[in-house]
């Protein structure tokens, strides 16, 4: 269990939540392991399979504490609310500024950032611990590159613009994707970034992480109240969970592609975990997935000192700090969204 940023994260699947007074008391079968008073949160979410108490979710609803429920994988579930919801002033900000490009842009332009930060220190990361491996003059002149579209990305007011700065950076990014991979390269070369479908084992694998740490943006923004399908730089499209795409932006670099480099760097999986179908689609198989999930899941409980909070938190949490500050950032508790930057 953790408290960040007045809300209570239950990250043990066998807590159950119950009220005390003007406590929540989170339990162990019949033993108390904690308890936390009431009057300091403004929001609890549980990964917890047991749930909580009605009477606790009686007294948030009244109280205007956020009670979210996820599954321990990171699925939103649930969300409990009372009368007076604070949630639809939280969402109708969202909206308005959804509707404005210009301040739009302000949000996604620190995302950008985020992301061509987080991409050049992956490069930086390569270069320091493998300089006699790779073509560290390829890998810096990329680095130097993407680091000279950062002042440019912050300086940008237009949507498009920032877009065409985005793709240019992830272009140079993925062009030397394939310098960063040692693993057996009659398997797994990497050509290019392609999708719907992947067609090689590379792009299996990042299509793979990267539609698990969608869902865990997804589940984040929900349970701060936010509304995943309503993104700053992904505009509206029926059934696309745009803001998620938005958040998740940042995280790519160093969740999912550091992840990806992990697995194949380290020989986890080999050219007979793929499934090579006649339309050229490559996939996992069956227990290639299962073994992708189960590192997945541990990953997530590694943890990493968050840059902007300066406290230690599981990979897993990373999305849900940044779904918090940027509903702080819509409610102008903040001066500007802080976009978490990998160190």
């Amino acid at each position: 269990m953790r408290h960040l940023l007045n809300t209570l994260f239950v990250t043990s699947e066998d807590i159950y939540l119950s009220v005390d007074g003007e406590n929540v008391v989170a339990n162990r079968g019949k033993e108390i392991v904690a308890r936390y008073p009431l009057h300091i949160l403004s929001g609890i979410v549980s990964f917890a399979y047991p749930g909580a108490s009605p009477a606790l979710m009686g007294i948030c609803a009244k109280r205007g504490i956020a009670l979210s429920f996820c599954t321990p994988r990171g699925r939103f579930l649930a969300r409990v609310s009372g009368e007076n919801n604070g949630n639809v002033l939280l969402r109708r900000t969202q909206y308005r500024i959804a509707d404005d490009p210009v301040k739009s842009c302000q949000i996604a332009r620190s995302m950008i950032f985020g992301k061509l930060y987080n991409t050049r220190w992956s490069i930086q990361r390569t270069l320091r611990d493998h300089s006699l491996r790779v073509d560290s003059q390829q890998l810096s002149s990329v680095s130097r590159q993407i680091q000279e579209l950062l002042p440019k990305v912050l300086a940008e007011k237009d949507l498009d613009c920032l877009r065409g700065l985005e793709g240019t950076g992830a272009t140079a990014y993925f062009g030397i994707f394939d310098q960063m991979i040692l693993g057996d390269h009659t398997v797994f070369q990497f050509s290019g970034r392609n999708r719907r479908p992947p067609l090689d084992p590379v792009n299996a694998l990042l299509s793979f992480a990267y539609s698990l740490l969608s869902y865990d943006c997804a589940s984040a923004l929900e349970s701060v109240g936010l509304d995943a399908y309503v993104g700053f730089l992904h505009r509206d499209c029926p059934g696309r969970i745009s803001l998620a795409l938005d958040l998740m932006e940042e995280l790519r670099p160093c969740i999912a592609d550091r992840f990806v480099l992990t697995l194949i760097n380290n020989r986890i999986f080999h050219g007979s975990d793929f499934l090579y179908q006649e339309s050229g689609a490559v996939i996992l198989t069956d227990d290639a997935r299962k073994e992708f999930l189960s590192r997945w899941q541990k990953h997530k409980k590694e943890t990493i000192t968050h840059p902007y909070l300066g406290e230690k938190i599981p990979w897993g949490l990373v999305p849900y700090m940044q779904a918090l500050l940027l509903a702080r950032y819509l409610r102008e508790d903040l001066e500007e969204y802080p976009p978490f930057l990998w160190k």
